[in-house]
């Protein structure tokens, strides 16, 4: 069995600015702490975009020096809220595929595909994009998983959840997508973006939703805003990969680290 550790939506920002009352940082420290401590073993580590709140440099170089006191390999996306051009100027030497922050890893039995579905530049909105040259990068990482299931980790979700406005902002054109899953086979996507833990299939397509390290969204299926947010734990994912499939958990890592041996019940 191989261990994939996965944290979206990190939204740090500078200057020690806080969002609906958290500090950023002082969450992310502490999910990131406690997903390396549970799982040391973890065959790499996936950052799932939005990982500065306003895309600055020294966000991302604060960010660096952190990362490289990560004893596993890291994976960094890009979310509507990072831009491009300041996270490579600011970390260099982070996988890039045709320019993008995108990149294939070869897990135990699975194939880890990172896709950047960042719009911009020039930024026009919160939605995500995939250009002719991003399809084409898939196309050629799918036909050369030669057999193994594939993880297709993506900011924006190809698929409505029903939360107003999250689904306004989710991918654009999301049959482009999806019609190359669904011809493939044996892939399962992770997304972020939505600051919530979901779970569903888009066309036979299956696929997860990841919360927070930060702050979360509410289960509002009226308002058509995109901002709202709450304080509830701050969660790590953790992607179980075994020849037979994949099984995906969230962890609310803020929580109190239970008592293992107290409180027991019977299933």
């Amino acid at each position: 069995m191989a261990k994939v550790l996965a944290l979206t939506d990190l939204h740090l920002t500078a200057d020690g600015a806080r969002i609906i009352g958290l500090d950023p940082w002082d969450r992310f420290e502490a999910v990131l702490v406690r997903a390396l401590a549970d799982h040391p073993d973890a065959d790499c580590l996936v950052l799932m975009g939005d990982l500065a709140h306003r895309g600055e440099a020294a966000v991302y170089r604060r960010l660096a020096a952190r990362l490289a006191r990560v004893p596993i390999p890291v994976i960094p996306m890009l979310g509507n809220h990072d831009r491009r051009e300041a996270f490579r100027a600011s970390i260099p030497g982070m996988p890039l595929a045709d320019g993008f922050v995108q990149t294939a890893r070869d897990t135990g039995p699975a194939r880890l595909l990172a896709l950047d579905t960042l719009d911009g530049p020039p930024y026009a909105g919160a939605a995500g994009r995939l250009c002719a040259t991003r399809l084409a990068w898939l196309d050629r990482e799918l036909a050369g998983a030669a057999g193994r299931q594939v993880v297709l980790f993506l900011h924006h979700p190809p698929f409505a959840v029903g939360l107003p406005g999250m689904d306004r902002i989710a991918l654009a054109d999301p049959e482009a997508l999806l019609s190359r899953l669904r011809a493939h086979g044996r892939t399962h996507l992770v997304a972020g973006h939505i600051h919530r833990t979901i779970s569903g299939s888009a066309g036979g397509v299956p696929w997860t939703v990841l919360k927070s390290p930060c702050h979360q969204a509410p289960l509002d299926l009226v308002t058509p805003d995109s901002t709202l947010s709450i304080d509830e734990p701050g969660a790590y994912g953790l992607l179980l990969l075994t020849a037979g499939g994949i099984a995906i958990h969230s962890e609310d890592a803020t929580l109190p680290r239970p008592d293992r041996g107290h409180d027991k019940a019977s299933a």
